[in-house]
């Protein structure tokens, strides 16, 4: 792979314009978030402009990023520790914050505006599950409740209970959640294959 400073910065343009739509806020948003001009951000989401280090620093800052991630930068040192989102099928992101053999690990999704009318497709696995949000309003549904979860706001629960989570239409949610083995296999390993239809 051609990991040269050119093409490196040609294709931050695409990147910086799919997270701003996966966060589904505009380009004044952005550049209130910022401080780049709306024409500035429009001219680097094009390609039309290459990014400074003063420019990428506060994008990687509102998009909740690493600098890395924001260029695609080669991976370095040992995989374990240099952990890297996985992008879902459907809109969301998952990313790995431990990664180690058995045990309880530790992950942040990021899952994009949802509908407040959907049909919640309610899932059972053995095992717990702990979630925390950051950002967003989070809709849990457990059970017969149908709750939403604020920032700053956790929930913890047996997943033998039929669960389901999504998005609000208020915007994308970002939360962390502590899961077992199990967990991970229904979460994670699972989530990346695009929906069945039925």
């Amino acid at each position: 792979m051609d990991h040269s400073p050119d093409r490196t910065l040609d294709a931050v343009g695409p990147r910086l314009k799919r997270l701003r739509q996966r966060r589904g806020i505009t380009l004044s948003d952005l550049s209130e978030e910022t401080g780049i001009s709306t024409s500035t951000l429009s001219r680097l989401e094009a390609g039309l402009r290459r990014p400074t280090l003063e420019q990428l620093l506060p994008l990687a800052r509102a998009h909740g990023v690493t600098l890395d991630e924001l260029v695609d930068a080669p991976p370095t040192g040992n995989p374990r520790i240099n952990l890297r989102a996985i992008p879902c099928a459907d809109g969301s992101t998952i990313l790995p914050l431990t990664r180690r053999p058995g045990g309880i690990q530790a992950y942040k999704f990021v899952l994009p505006a949802g509908r407040d009318d959907a049909e919640p497709d309610l899932r059972t696995h053995e095992g717990y599950d702990w979630v925390y949000v950051l950002n967003g309003r989070l809709r849990l549904v457990l059970g017969e409740h149908d709750l939403i979860l604020e920032p700053g706001e956790a929930a913890e629960f047996d997943t033998r209970t039929p669960h389901w989570f999504a998005a609000t239409s208020s915007g994308p949610v970002e939360y962390l959640s502590l899961v077992g083995k199990q967990g991970e296999r229904a979460h994670v390993r699972a989530a990346p294959k695009a929906p069945s239809s039925r």
